[in-house]
């Protein structure tokens, strides 16, 4: 078959199909007899002349004068490198997006993203639950060099509308929250944006950043709806074995120079071992892994709904959901069909009497001591069912006032479901539920 005619019959391919093969002409590397791609292990790489080091260094972070059908020239492995590169070309077809860039971690990309889009004196908009980590970021370390943040509740987009000033420039949400999911609204957010901009020069536009990781993009593409920039952390669902940490952010062409710059020069770039894993495991199996979470993550919701133990459950996928038809328009796969996603929380109830969180206090710890195949343990979107308490664990940066507004509560459990039969997930929950 001749490169032009892979290249026309490529589009048709299904996302599922295209993650699995990659791209069908790679410049990161040339492999023609590798079934499954190479890894490189090597810091430095040869130069033939002095010239052609010149020229890499020279064209590095300038893509406007780079050729896109001419393989890159490698120079050192923090700079660019051809692992991550080829999973970075599968990471920005998939969320639809110019460009992707990997780095070491999730919260390393954020920050990166934040940092690049930025600048002392700005102002940002958050939703007001965010990731412990990011959470810290924005009113810890970004503080520190003066920039303000407002964190609103931006399901209420009148409320976004009055937060505006003349030196905002981020808007920033994860979709579904961590952790009890709420959903923010990407194309009505973007909307508002679009009001905001409208009385602005270009280069003074709010930018709307999504941390898409709950989702992937298996069921929800930001870009799509609306977003300028996304950040996804990789060591969840698209990593997806729980062996590498990573994250990357994937967004339009203008941003991939300043942001290759700040990569290189703050590090944080992700390994080639860590981006063979998941180039090599993670995206090819994310379709099967998300439609087997799906199926699973859907019965073992309405159990929970049902059980007199259970004060809470919340999960997109159930018409007890509260914004359950904005789920149905905004989480949908490629193909068009309803993707609510694996994550659920729920909250149990307490004895009468007892402390708040008592008994989501003695339910995971009765898990974590007895239960076969429900985990406690950080982290999410595995092939194995992990449980924590983001009160006390994932979100024990944020004040309790701000907690307590958001209707974070110590009992509240975030469940991540794996790969594992459903019948013994429940049978785990069932025991766990029945000790309190």
């Amino acid at each position: 078959m001749t490169p032009d005619k892979q290249d026309d019959r490529e589009p048709r391919q299904t996302m599922r199909t295209r993650l699995i093969h990659g791209s069908s002409r790679s410049t990161r590397w040339e492999y023609d007899h590798h079934v499954v791609p190479p890894i490189t292990a090597s810091a430095t790489f040869r130069l033939d002349s002095a010239a052609r080091g010149a020229q890499g260094f020279r064209l590095f972070a300038h893509s406007d004068k780079d050729d896109p059908s001419r393989p890159p020239i490698y120079i050192y492995d923090r700079l660019d490198e051809p692992t991550r590169g080829m999973l970075e070309e599968n990471l920005a077809c998939a969320e639809g997006g110019d460009f992707a860039l990997a780095f070491a971690s999730g919260m390393a990309a954020i920050s990166a993203t934040l940092a690049t889009l930025l600048t002392s004196g700005d102002h940002l908009i958050a939703h007001k639950a965010l990731y412990g980590c990011t959470y810290s970021l924005i009113t810890q370390w970004l503080a520190r060099i003066r920039i303000d943040a407002s964190l609103i509740h931006m399901t209420d987009l009148d409320q976004l509308r009055s937060t505006f000033r003349d030196e905002t420039r981020v808007v920033y949400f994860e979709t579904p929250v961590n952790p009890d999911l709420t959903l923010i609204d990407i194309a009505g957010v973007r909307q508002v944006v679009n009001e905001a901009n409208q009385r602005r020069d270009e280069t003074d536009h709010i930018r709307m950043v999504v941390d898409n990781t709950f989702a992937t993009h298996y069921c929800q593409r930001p870009l799509e709806l609306g977003a300028d920039v996304v950040c996804v952390s990789l060591t969840k669902g698209i990593g997806g074995f729980g062996t590498d940490i990573g994250g990357a952010v994937i967004g339009p062409r203008w941003l991939h120079d300043p942001l290759i710059l700040y990569r290189k020069d703050w590090g944080g770039t992700l390994s080639p071992k860590a981006a063979w894993n998941a180039l090599v495991y993670g995206l090819p199996s994310l379709a099967t892994r998300m439609v087997n979470y799906q199926k699973s993550a859907h019965h073992i919701a309405k159990f929970l709904r049902d059980h007199p133990a259970v004060q809470e459950l919340r999960y997109p996928g159930l018409e007890c959901f509260p914004q359950f038809e904005l789920a149905k328009k905004q989480m949908r796969d490629e193909h068009g069909r309803f993707a609510p996603g694996s994550m659920i929380h729920f909250v149990v109830r307490d004895a009468p009497g007892h402390a708040p969180g008592t008994a989501g206090t003695k339910l995971v710890d009765w898990i974590a001591q007895h239960a076969y195949c429900i985990t406690l343990a950080v982290s999410l979107g595995q092939i194995k069912t992990l449980i924590e308490c983001p009160y006390s664990m994932t979100h024990a940066a944020m004040p309790e006032e701000a907690k307590q507004e958001l209707g974070l509560v110590p009992g509240g459990c975030r469940l991540s479901i794996g790969l594992e039969d459903r019948h013994d997930i429940i049978a785990d929950l069932s025991d766990a539920l029945d000790q309190l």
